[in-house]
């Protein structure tokens, strides 16, 4: 089930999760900008690609979920649901209101 979670929430729930995976759904020029440590990213605007790649992963973990703004993440939380995904989080807010900890290659 998707949960839209603030900052806070997604670092507390972050730290007990060992069953945790990241998930970056922005665009390759977006994430030159920076992103989440230890993340994966599946570009959400690939379409048909991002179908399929989210179709690969584990459905027992939980995802934690986050692009821009939280539009797309939120939309990819509501198609991995469909899927058969059971825990979903969506950054509310995004990257871009994100003030934690960021790598930057």
């Amino acid at each position: 089930m998707r949960q839209d979670i603030d900052q806070d929430e997604w670092i507390e729930l972050l730290e007990n999760d060992e069953n945790a995976v990241i998930l970056d759904v922005r665009t390759d020029g977006e994430i030159e900008e920076g992103y989440i440590a230890n993340m994966k990213q599946i570009d959400f605007l690939e379409g048909q690609n991002f179908l399929e790649e989210v179709a690969k992963l584990d459905k027992s973990k939980n995802y934690y979920i986050y692009c821009r703004s939280g539009n797309r993440s939120g939309q990819a939380c509501d198609i991995m649901e469909q899927l058969g995904f059971d825990t979903t989080y969506n950054l509310e807010g995004g990257f871009m209101n994100w003030t934690g900890d960021i790598v930057e290659d």
